[in-house]
């Protein structure tokens, strides 16, 4: 498979595992209404972001939704867009790669694009998620206006959708609603009892097989077969099953060639997604930015280009279903965590910069309140639920790579699980024992887990401390005990299977 090449990849490449691992810390004053939920709003640089979920959300994201800088040589007052091409794919890179490994299984991440990268982006995202994992690439029409101070006025961008498992993502994927226009197609000339109908497989097709040239005996009496080099686009079989259930329609004189019904009732499921996506039905940056945020927010200039709720709407609607988690990792103005909000998704949103206040918390707040724009009326939206606005915190390991001991128990615990197994800790972690994976049973001695006084008491691993391990007596397999120091010999690790790590320094960075 051809990959992309430019100057510093190399670098790139690594930038994920020389990233700071950070802890992410609450600021309750930020967070806003019925916080007893997942729902996060993080301020912070989004790379170190990523990797600080990666340990609690490894393999759960339903939808990755971004709309990253375009790097169009513009100057934007919220965020810089004037990236030199090397610098931006290196930017991208490594993010793609976090976002990988944060998508579950059956998930799908959508990114916005325009012309000056799409074809990049999408090379480097065959490389990284896999050219199988390819979708669809849409285009969405942003600007129904016109310029005339260009040489060619761009009226869309491009969305990439990849999935992480296509076989997988195909089954469990959401048609969209029929429109009322689709519905209107739907005729009932003969009064059919059955209701509405549009014409399914009829006439004659140019490709077949001789068994598709039988003759048909019309009501009228008139036998009917396909000319020379032509045959029907049903079977015979399909055709006296379909004439069984009164579902051949000959023309109201009953002397045309036979149309096999295909009704409404049968087909309320919903409509295949196409790739064009017009301004009426997923909005534009003018109607977002002009009927709804400058109104919602007057105080505050909104970004260029936001994206509509109507746009995010479409996204999720198709790629997800009430309660699935929500990523967006540039999230801008915060539509896509309103969106999601609105449409009872749970949700992650990342932002740098002071305008993950001014913009993101703020119209959060404004969404909980019950706020009335953008899709609020079509998802009969009345307000409710609520959020938790975080920063990022201190490294987990110093400019030497040694553990900080500041990090409490179940951020320590989080972290090691996934340096072990590759998957996120299910639960919040109270207990020495983390869990049992692929018959290996995890221990963390740490900060006096075992409820001793002094805050290293119970971090060696003594026969004692051993004795008292939850489980370790019914346990059959190997067991892996972090901890400070370990006074049993090897003979007794052996016979208890043991392997020992020693904090800080068996502790690794991912």
């Amino acid at each position: 498979m051809p990959i992309l090449h430019w100057l510093n990849k190399n670098q790139a490449v690594k930038t994920v595992s020389q990233c700071a691992y950070r802890l992410l810390e609450e600021v309750p004053g930020l967070s806003y209404g019925d916080t007893c939920n997942s729902n996060m709003l993080i301020q912070g640089d989004n790379l170190e972001a990523l990797k600080a979920l990666i340990p609690f959300y490894a393999g759960q994201v339903k939808c990755i939704y971004i709309d990253p800088p375009y790097n169009t040589r513009s100057a934007f007052s919220h965020y810089d867009d004037n990236l030199e091409h090397s610098i931006w794919l290196s930017m991208m890179y490594p993010r793609l790669e976090l976002l990988r490994e944060l998508l579950s299984e059956d998930g799908s991440i959508w990114v916005t694009m325009d012309d000056n990268e799409v074809h990049y982006l999408k090379v480097m995202m065959d490389e990284v998620f896999g050219r199988g994992s390819f979708v669809a690439s849409f285009a969405w029409e942003k600007d129904k206006g016109r310029r005339n101070d260009t040489d060619i006025s761009s009226a869309h961008d491009h969305i990439l959708l990849y999935a992480k498992n296509r076989d997988i993502w195909r089954k469990i994927r959401n048609p969209l609603p029929r429109t009322e226009a689709q519905k209107a197609r739907y005729k009932n000339p003969d009064n059919d009892p059955r209701g509405p109908w549009l014409q399914g497989d009829n006439g004659t097709a140019k490709s077949g097989s001789e068994s598709a040239r039988f003759p048909i005996t019309l009501p009228s009496g008139r036998v009917v077969v396909p000319p020379i080099g032509n045959y029907w686009r049903f079977s015979i079989a399909n055709f006296e099953k379909a004439q069984e259930e009164g579902r051949v329609y000959f023309g109201a004189n009953g002397d045309g060639l036979p149309v096999i019904k295909r009704y409404l009732t049968d087909v309320q499921d919903g409509v295949v997604p196409r790739t064009w996506w017009t301004a009426e039905e997923a909005g534009s940056n003018q109607s977002a930015k002009r009927d709804h945020l400058r109104k919602l927010m007057p105080e505050i200039e909104p970004f260029a280009t936001p994206k509509p709720e109507e746009l995010l709407k479409l996204i999720l609607h198709i790629s997800t279903n009430p309660n699935d988690l929500i990523l967006d990792s540039f999230l801008g103005s915060g539509t896509t965590a309103a969106v999601a909000h609105k449409m009872n998704r749970r949700y992650i949103g990342i932002e740098m910069g002071d305008h993950a206040q001014t913009h993101c918390q703020t119209r959060l707040q404004k969404v909980v309140d019950g706020e009335q724009g953008g899709i609020s009326k079509v998802v009969d939206w009345q307000g409710g639920g609520g959020f938790r606005f975080f920063k990022l915190g201190e490294p987990v390991f110093d400019a030497y790579g040694k553990l900080n001991h500041d990090i409490k128990f179940a951020a320590l615990a989080a972290h090691i699980w996934y340096a072990e197994t590759k998957t996120p800790l299910a639960k919040t972690a109270n207990s020495p024992l983390l869990g049992i994976d692929d018959g290996t049973a995890y221990y963390l001695l740490y900060n006096g887990i075992l409820g001793d006084r002094r805050p290293q008491g119970g971090n060696v691993l003594t026969s004692r401390v051993l004795a008292e391990l939850p489980g370790i007596g019914d346990h059959v397999g190997p067991v892996t005990i972090y901890g400070e120091s370990c006074r049993l010999g090897p003979s007794r690790l052996a016979e208890h299977n043991i392997t020992f790590k020693q904090i800080p320094y068996d502790v690794k960075a991912l």
